[in-house]
C-alpha cells in the first residue's frame, strides 16, 4: 500500500502557465479574462508567476504566449527567450503563427533561442488546428522533436475541437504534443472519443474547477496516469488552489508524482535548476 503524501512532501513543476511584457501585462490579463468571462486570480508578471508558485514549492514552470497575428511572433520568441535567461527555472515555449511567410526560419531561430517547443492557441489565433497550411508546420517540428502545447476545447468554437486534433495526429503521429485542458475545455467526451494516440499528453489546467471529480478521475484512468501533466493556467489561476484542487482527486502518491512532475521530465527532461 502506497504511504499518502502531504502536498510539501511533492515536487511540483508547473506545466502552463503565461507571463507577459510589463508594459502589456495588465491589458493582456484583462484580455483573456473577458475571452473567458473568468476572474483573473493574478497579473501575467514573471515575478507575480514565480510567487504564486511558491507558496507550493514549484521548481519549474513551463513558461509561454500566444502570438495573435504574424507580426508578433518574433517579438513574442525574444521576450520568452530573455525571461528564461533571467529564471533558470523556466523552460520555454516559442510560438508560431499559420499566417507568417516563414515558419521554417523562424523555427530555426526559436532554437537557436533554446525554446523547447511550441505553443498554439487556435482560438485566439483563429485558425483551424488541422488546416493544411499548419500541418505543414507540425511535420517540421516533428522531424526536429520539438514539442507543441496546444490549447484544445471550448464549447463556443470549433478551431480547436480535440477532433480537429485527432486528424492532426493522424497525419503527423510522431508529433509529440500536450493538448491542455484535459484535453479539450468545455469538450470532454470528444477528447475521450478521439485523442487515445500514442504522442499525445494532456494537461490538468483550467479543467478541475468545472469537471467533477469522478470525471476527472475516469480521464486520468482512460488516457493513463502516464500522460498527465500538471498546469496552473497562470495567471487564471493559484498555484495553492489548483494544487488542491489536484490532489482532492484522490489518486495513489505515484499517480501524484507522475503528474506532478514526472510525466513532465520525460519529454522535457529532469534538469535541476
Amino acid at each position: 500500500m502506497q504511504q499518502e503524501k502531504t502536498a510539501n512532501e511533492y515536487m511540483i513543476i508547473d506545466a502552463h502557465a503565461h507571463i507577459f511584457p510589463p508594459k502589456i501585462a495588465q491589458k493582456a490579463t484583462e484580455a483573456i479574462s473577458g475571452f473567458y468571462g473568468i476572474p483573473m486570480q493574478h497579473i501575467g508578471f514573471s515575478e507575480e508567476l514565480t510567487k504564486s508558485g511558491s507558496q507550493i514549492g514549484v521548481s519549474r514552470y513551463l513558461v509561454c504566449s500566444s502570438a495573435t497575428t504574424p507580426l508578433q511572433v518574433q517579438t513574442i520568441n525574444d521576450y520568452i527567450a530573455d525571461e528564461c535567461a533571467r529564471h533558470p527555472e523556466f523552460v520555454g515555449l516559442g510560438t508560431l503563427h499559420p499566417d507568417m511567410e516563414d515558419y521554417s526560419r523562424e523555427i530555426d531561430r526559436i532554437l537557436q533561442l533554446k525554446l523547447h517547443g511550441i505553443k498554439l492557441h487556435p482560438d485566439f489565433q483563429t485558425f483551424n488546428i488541422d488546416d493544411p497550411s499548419a500541418v505543414c508546420i507540425y511535420k517540421k517540428l516533428a522531424a526536429l522533436k520539438l514539442p507543441v502545447l496546444f490549447h484544445t476545447g471550448d464549447a463556443r468554437y470549433d478551431y480547436s475541437a480535440p477532433k480537429r486534433l485527432g486528424h492532426v495526429l493522424e497525419q503527423v503521429p510522431d508529433l509529440v504534443c500536450i493538448a491542455a485542458h484535459f484535453g479539450g475545455y468545455q469538450r470532454w467526451e470528444e477528447a475521450h472519443d478521439y485523442l487515445k494516440c500514442d504522442n499525445i499528453f494532456f494537461d490538468t489546467s483550467s479543467s478541475l474547477f468545472k469537471l467533477s471529480k469522478n470525471d476527472a478521475v475516469s480521464l486520468i484512468r482512460y488516457f493513463g496516469e502516464d500522460k498527465f501533466l500538471f498546469g496552473s493556467d497562470f495567471p487564471m489561476w493559484d498555484h495553492a488552489c489548483e494544487l488542491q484542487r489536484f490532489l482532492d482527486l484522490g489518486l495513489p502518491p505515484l499517480a501524484n508524482e507522475k503528474i506532478l512532475h514526472a510525466n513532465f521530465e520525460g519529454i522535457f527532461g529532469a534538469q535541476s535548476v
